[in-house]
């Protein structure tokens, strides 16, 4: 017998007789092909060009396993046929009895290292549930499916189900619908009966990991006593599980792991798996860290990201700890889009050389909407990363005052992602051996399917939710236990020592050599690799030290743009539009012929164009994009005679021209935070593209408020990180009630300070043009939030000619356009957004020429040269007003007043006119609402004040201090 089928039969737990069938044929087939059936030739053909060079343990083991699989169930079929009645009922019962073990043997799993609860009786794993008897023990029967020898007694059966499905590892993957998605499971469960092979030098390591996770969290309990640190103890065993995922990423090809993690155990994360210097880590809780400029205000030590490179035995791979505030769960999307932006910069079309991992508490993980919302994602075409794996920290508790009955509806804290039909893998965080095999498996599962698999790491917290908690307060009973359990590393070094892989002494010697490491300050992790090039990194660099002042030039030749404008509106042949859409093309071509002013959809467009064809991407997502909520965009189109979709902007050149950027347009999922999450993270890991968010109205964006206050708005300041996510928000008060109406842009404004968002409300399509362009083309990235229209998507005024798209540029502050006397005016009315268009058309109908009316487009960074020379003009004008449709106590007034008190001439003072506060952003029915927008005009026009209206704000002091940011 050859080598390799020694080999085989040796290591095989499948090894039958239908297997020595399979050997039989197989070294016939090597001495001569010929002599074999042609069906069988050609199946070990197959298996050989799978498998060259490989070992039993690579594709010929799995193609011979499964060859002799087949054959024996066959032969099983055929021999249950011929059994008596009474015989192949007790053996069906069998049959029954291994397949509820897969669906409930978890259930009786050794998963609780305190053992806290009294394991459950299932009934149904009691062969008498089953109508088996005692007697029927020592009897012989068929293993049907079972990865095992095909005939076996049945009390060898039980004792190999409850070890593989009973054990240290409880497994949930019965819930799956696709039938080879279990089959793999179960082989690989069974076929290694849920342990893994380890040879006593990886066991040693498996020890020196356990040892380094435990030695961290002594040595800061003992120098910085009482000082939050978040603590994994009582988990040490995730460093070893995350040592194993990277060390087979890198073997199996892998070049990125991006993690997402929140506090707990994360400075053990840093130091041990991603070797941050210790001493960084011992600065940071002495409070001796040097400032980063570019990090105004920095963050506390376990919100911190950091990155590495590690060396793997196939190849360097570059680690990402992502900063995480302390929404926990909230880091799950914005990990998800960077990871998406890094596979796309690599041309990573199936997410094999770019892996996500996230690591969640038990509580969070059930607890919090966006986990739902970020596995929704997974497998969508446009969010997917090809696959993530989850762990769960499970303290069997959540945060320490809890009861686990309060905490979720659930068995498992996990059940949520069953949703997705992912395998959760539950395992007992104080077996180590175990740890690994599941490791090895759910790496495996996400890269043969390209799906989420969830690892559930059941252990528990050795101190409180942090360590100034003292949780025996509400938990006694479980921290009794816990003050007399020995750590996962004492038990794991006992049966070592028990087995012979090491004395007591080794055991020793491992503790004092990494507290001499960790004194030392020296990297203690595996070897970090420096001074490596990094071509595949995103290049920040050039963004670096400038301000939303950076020249941009947005101009474009006329020629140029008139050609873009065409390609962007060709269509295949035989692709008929929907007669509404034909009649929005027939438009757009009138306007890129310079026939008709371009509306909105046509400029925004044609910005889109421009971009994609100076090479920068451009992704563009919300739950109603492609189309636009408001039927304006169409990105996409749709053939009314054979469902077929077409993307224009994708199609902007031909296949001889150079290649354009891409474009993608996306219809989102129905959720906020996940997906402006997810397109924050994308835009964080890719400097050169746009990406945009559109809310469907802008007060969606409520949903997604953690994402905004906690990312968006201050992660620069934080963090250092630099970002140009665009969030478009349809916004103004059109008479349809409370919802809808706002995008609640005081919000944004009250999170404005030290450059950190733009926030605008441009008023033509060419101002929207230009400001996309701009967001492009200048050296400054800064997430920029755009109050976009809704009515004036279509309003008879607010429309542009090609030639302010071709040498125009981004007005910040738009002046009087009107050709009014300044030496006549007696008003200058300040406003943004939608009430210019009722204001102008007043005027106009009024016949008015005393009254000025200049917009500010850009609210924040505050223009003010350019407020100053708009204002300039009106040198003798005593009454200055701003004038906005939203409530008092909303809208841009509040936010800006000081501007206003600060910059004009003294002694003036500034008019509010608009509506009195409320505490709904506006009012429910339409005819109150056109009553009080015809007073609110006729007010700020000709001064004659509705008396319940709050118009005149006191003069304030002058502030102390010059607009900084200005």
């Amino acid at each position: 017998m050859s080598a390799l089928l020694q080999l085989f039969r040796s290591s095989s737990a499948f090894y039958g007789g239908n297997a020595a069938f399979i050997e039989d044929l197989y070294e016939r087939y090597l001495k001569d092909p010929e002599s074999i059936d042609l069906a069988w030739r050609r199946r070990f053909d197959a298996i050989h060009a799978e498998a060259a060079n490989e070992v039993p343990h690579g594709p010929v083991r799995e193609n011979f396993e499964r060859l002799a699989s087949e054959s024996r169930t066959r032969a099983q079929a055929r021999s249950v046929q011929r059994l008596e009645p009474a015989a192949a009922e007790r053996q069906a019962a069998v049959l029954r009895l291994i397949n509820t073990y897969r669906y409930r043997g978890h259930q009786m799993a050794d998963l609780d290292p305190l053992k806290l609860r009294q394991t459950p009786k299932v009934a149904d794993l009691a062969p008498s549930y089953h109508n088996l008897e005692d007697s029927d023990l020592d009897q012989i029967f068929h293993t049907g499916s079972l990865y095992a020898p095909d005939r076996m007694p049945l009390k060898d059966i039980l004792a190999l189900l409850q070890r593989i499905y009973c054990g240290p590892v409880g497994s949930e993957y019965m819930h799956i619908t696709t039938t080879a998605e279990k089959r793999w499971v179960q082989k690989r469960l069974e076929g290694y009966q849920a342990r893994p092979e380890l040879e006593p030098a990886d066991r040693r390591w498996l020890l020196t990991l356990l040892t380094a996770a435990e030695g961290l969290e002594k040595y800061l309990h003992t120098k910085y006593v009482g000082q939050k640190r978040f603590s994994l103890e009582g988990a040490e065993a995730l460093i070893p599980m995350l040592d194993e995922l990277i060390q087979r990423c890198g073997r199996k090809g892998g070049k990125e792991i991006v993690i997402g993690m929140a506090h707990r155990g994360r400075l053990n994360v840093l130091v041990n798996i991603l070797g941050k210097p210790p001493q960084e880590i011992f600065a940071e809780f002495e409070g001796k860290v040097p400032m980063n400029p570019r990090q105004l205000a920095g963050d506390v030590k376990y919100h911190l990201g950091f990155a590495s490179d590690v060396e793997t035995p196939g190849g360097i791979v570059h680690l990402a700890l992502g900063f995480n505030p302390s929404h926990l769960e909230i880091i799950n999307p914005v990990i998800e889009g960077s990871v998406r932006a890094r596979q796309r910069r690599r041309g990573d079309r199936t997410g094999e050389q770019v892996l996500p991992v996230l690591i969640h508490g038990d509580a969070a993980f059930a607890g919090q909407g966006v986990v739902a919302e970020t596995l929704q994602l997974s497998q969508t075409r446009s969010y997917g990363t090809g696959g993530t794996v989850h762990i769960v920290i499970n303290n069997q508790i959540g945060f320490t005052t809890s009861n686990p009955l309060d905490t979720r509806s659930t068995l498992y804290c996990t059940d949520v992602a069953k949703m997705v039909q992912a395998p959760v893998f539950h395992v007992n965080g104080d077996d180590p051996e175990a740890v690994i095999f599941v490791t090895r498996m759910a790496l495996d599962y996400r890269n043969q399917f390209g799906k989420d698999v969830v690892i559930d790491l059941v252990c528990y917290r050795r101190l409180g939710h942090n360590e100034a908690d003292e949780p025996a307060v509400t938990q006694p009973m479980m921290y009794k236990k816990i003050r007399e359990r020995p750590t996962a590393r004492a038990i794991y070094a006992d049966r070592l020592i028990d087995d012979g892989v090491l004395t007591r002494d080794d055991a020793v010697r491992m503790i004092e050599e990494y507290r001499g490491a960790i004194e030392q300050g020296v990297v203690v992790a595996r070897p970090v690799l420096c001074g490596l090039e990094k071509s595949y990194r995103a290049d920040w660099h050039r963004c670096h030290g400038n301000d939303w002042r950076a020249a941009a030039d947005t101009t474009i030749p006329r020629e140029q743009l008139a050609g873009q404008a065409e390609r962007m509106l060709r269509l295949p042949e035989d692709f008929e539009l929907h007669s509404r859409v034909a009649k929005i093309w027939a438009e757009r071509r009138k306007m890129a012929q310079g026939d008709q002013l371009a509306n909105w959809g046509f400029a925004e467009n044609l910005a889109y164009a421009t971009l994609l064809d100076a090479g920068f991407p451009v992704r563009l997502s919300g739950q109603d994009a492609a189309r636009g909520t408001f039927f304006h965009r169409h990105a996409k189109v749709h053939c009314q005679q054979t469902g077929r979709e077409h993307t224009p902007l994708q199609h902007l050149r031909s296949d001889a021209d150079a290649p354009q950027g891409p474009f993608v347009a996306i219809d989102s999922i129905l959720s906020e935070a996940a997906v402006l999450g997810y397109e924050y993270g994308f835009a964080t890991a890719e400097p050169n593209a746009l990406t945009v968010w559109e809310a469907q109205f802008g007060d969606f964006a409520n949903g997604a408020q953690v994402v905004i206050d906690q990312f968006i708005t201050s992660a620069g300041t934080k963090w250092g990180l630099d970002c140009g996510l665009t969030m478009l928000l349809p916004h103004g008060l059109e008479g349809q009630g409370a919802e809808h109406s706002s995008a609640r842009m005081e919000r944004f404004l009250q999170l404005c300070a030290e450059h950190n968002i733009q926030v605008c409300v441009p008023t033509t399509p060419a101002q929207m043009f230009h400001l996309l362009r701009r967001q492009m083309l200048r050296d400054f990235r800064r997430p920029l939030v755009v109050m976009t229209p809704k009515s004036l998507l279509r309003h008879r005024l607010a429309v542009s000619s090609l030639e302010e798209l071709a040498d125009g540029g981004f007005q910040v502050v738009i002046p009087e356009t009107d050709p009014i006397d300044p030496a006549g005016v007696e008003r200058v009315v300040f406003c943004s957004g939608k009430v210019y268009y009722d204001l102008i058309e007043a005027r106009h109908a009024r016949g008015l020429t005393n009254v000025a009316i200049i917009r500010i487009e850009q609210l924040y960074p505050f223009p003010k040269d350019a407020f100053l020379a708009a204002i300039a003009r009106y040198q003798d004008t005593e009454e200055v007003i701003w004038c906005q449709e939203e409530p008092q106590n909303q809208g841009a007034w509040d936010q800006i007043k000081h501007r206003f008190h600060h910059l004009i001439e003294q002694g003036k003072q500034p008019y509010y006119v608009g509506r009195s506060a409320s505490a709904a952003p506006a009012v429910g029915h339409r005819s109150v609402h056109v009553a009080q927008q015809e007073q609110l005009v006729d007010e700020a026009l000709t001064g004659r004040i509705n008396p319940k209206m709050n118009r005149r704000i006191p003069p304030q002091q002058p502030i102390d201090e010059p607009v900084a940011e200005d």
